[in-house]
């Protein structure tokens, strides 16, 4: 792809800063770059230039640099304008810009333009708008990784070896009339499992990666007066919500962003789940719910005086498919022997007794994101492409053990590449390239 028209835009932040950057990139590059400074410019040269409007009047000087494509960030002709911060000498300059030729960029346009010119694969596009966002410097070093390559790396092998299958299972197929029965090679076996155990660990690394970036949704869910306000105000370290003793104080969700041992977690306050006719407290235990079945995690939390009830048993059974640690609380009030009985964790939030346990548990998975040097960066659409190319693997490992069908076989292989494609960028819509160029800033 090689655009025909060229864009800029203001590539440092709004406000006012020592320098400020006009970024061009396009055919007309250099010719506009050349006319608003009244000079010849040198590839990959650092040249101090004046900046001139229509009636040659100065109206910044700075430093100009010229990067001639395709050894560029976008694989087209870039050139830089580095003059003062000011915003209004900014928009000055970009009026300028655009009066010689140039239009405004569109968010994310210089990316784009690198992606469809093959500069980066898409994963590394997604990296760069990550890296700037980075909360911390793990996530940052994840981000890093990711622009450097790292996650494409993984899916590539992992598109590589189901090709590879693929190939065999389709050449198969081409000899069908044979007395050779290719698909009862024994290997065959051996291969997809050797994917499909490949393909889990890749999907476990971007689950990792996903929580590093966007946080693990932690649910702190119960019934009324179990604890659940006491527990999010002490990992918030402030009162974020009302305690009272009082049950069904809490009403509504409450949302809180922290860290835990440098994982960044979403923890969400929950109505008590119980029984009620007043139509406000219902309409809080239907958000509840909604928000408890869409966590990454769940902590059922229970009355330690009271026990485990049948009321706890029902909560378990709706939420089997997300990941449910019990939680008792108030131990404080317990004595010894009784404290001794409980297996599951358990905490006071009033003398903080279990709570460093209850931190290692939920970070245990992902505390060594400083020092683990594969963990890439993820998002949520990566680990879904991820998940259903495993199913379209396992479809095809049953579909082997049950019927050999080598058709079948082929066709969720082919399902499965596609997916993993999607991940790159290798088969992509415009719909969803839209979507994700346009969360980019405007510059980048």
């Amino acid at each position: 792809m090689s655009p025909a028209d060229t864009i800029a835009a203001i590539a440092t932040p709004p406000g006012i800063g020592g320098v400020g950057i006009i970024r061009l990139s396009g055919p007309d590059s250099l010719d506009i770059a050349q006319k608003i400074t009244d000079s010849q410019l040198l590839a990959n040269k650092t040249l101090f230039r004046h900046f001139y409007d229509e009636n040659k009047q100065e109206l910044d000087h700075g430093i100009v640099l010229y990067f001639p494509g395709p050894r560029s960030f976008t694989g087209e002709e870039v050139i830089e304008l580095q003059g003062h911060g000011g915003p209004v000498l900014q928009e000055m300059l970009l009026s300028r810009v655009c009066e010689l030729g140039a239009r405004l960029a569109q968010a994310g346009e210089f990316s784009e333009r690198a992606f469809h010119n093959n500069k980066m694969d898409l994963t590394q596009a997604e990296a760069i708008a990550d890296l700037i966002e980075s909360g911390s410097q793990a996530a940052a070093r994840a981000a890093m990784r990711s622009l450097q390559g790292e996650f494409s790396r993984q899916v590539h092998r992992l598109v590589d070896d189901i090709i590879g299958i693929r190939s065999y299972v389709e050449a198969a197929l081409d000899f069908s009339e044979e007395e050779i029965d290719f698909l009862a090679d024994s290997d065959i076996q051996n291969r997809l499992n050797t994917i499909i155990a490949f393909n889990r660990q890749v999907l476990q690394q971007a689950e990792k990666g996903r929580v590093l970036n966007e946080g693990m949704t932690l649910a702190i869910a119960g019934q009324p007066n179990a604890g659940k306000s006491s527990l999010l105000n002490y990992l918030a370290g402030y009162d974020a919500a009302i305690v009272t003793d009082i049950a069904g104080t809490t009403r509504d969700v409450i949302r809180e962003h922290i860290a835990l041992k440098g994982v960044p977690v979403k923890i969400i306050d929950t109505a008590g789940l119980r029984e009620s006719n007043d139509p406000v407290e219902q309409e809080g235990i239907r958000r509840a719910w909604q928000e408890i079945e869409q966590a990454d995690r769940v902590l059922l939390l229970i009355d330690a005086v009271q026990g485990y009830t049948q009321q706890e048993k029902a909560i378990e059974q709706r939420v089997q498919h997300v990941p449910l640690t019990r939680l008792y609380t108030k131990v404080d009030l317990l004595e010894d022997s009784q404290k001794q009985a409980i297996t599951e964790f358990s905490i006071s939030t009033k003398t903080g007794e279990g709570m460093d346990a209850l931190i290692e548990e939920l970070t245990q998975n992902y505390s060594d994101y400083n020092h683990e040097q594969s963990t890439f960066i993820a998002r949520q659409r990566h680990v879904e492409s991820l998940k259903s190319a495993l199913q379209f693997l396992q479809n095809a490992a049953d579909i082997f053990e049950q019927t050999s069908s080598g058709e079948l076989m082929a066709e969720d292989f082919r399902l499965a590449q596609q997916q993993l494609n999607q991940i790159t960028g290798e088969f992509s819509t415009e719909d969803l390239l839209g979507k994700i160029f346009s969360s980019f800033c405007i510059g980048k």
